[in-house]
């Protein structure tokens, strides 16, 4: 069963932080590629952060720098953890996962339902 659970959203000031949880099935944790999407209103969405069974990183330009992602395998969990926070973070954001270990930001086959992260 493919399940993914976003949780951490809410308001920051700019320049404040967020973390940012997404607790997977087993089935949908052991993919080889786990990501952060975002979309904000009138936009397209567009990947943030993804990272790999091996624990490889790839960031969009817009948040190197200033997001993490990480993942505890203990409890199937990706984090993101985003500081220096603008109000172009403003967002719904999204967990995705898939089977293909190619880090970009295509052939994402299972999401979440997201959690809205908003900075003012």
């Amino acid at each position: 069963h493919v399940q993914l659970v976003e949780s951490g959203g809410g308001s920051a000031q700019a320049g404040g932080s967020l973390r940012l949880s997404c607790v997977a099935s087993k089935a949908t944790y052991s993919m080889n590629c786990m990501a952060w999407f975002r979309q904000a209103p009138g936009k397209e969405r567009e990947g943030v952060a993804s990272i790999g069974s091996y624990g490889n990183l790839y960031y969009s330009d817009s948040v190197k720098g200033r997001f993490t992602i990480s993942k505890d395998n203990a409890k199937n969990t990706v984090y993101l953890q985003m500081n220096s926070l603008k109000v172009d973070d403003t967002a719904l954001y999204y967990c995705a996962s898939k089977a293909s270990p190619e880090q970009n930001w295509s052939d994402f086959a299972y999401w979440g339902q997201g959690t809205q992260v908003t900075v003012s």
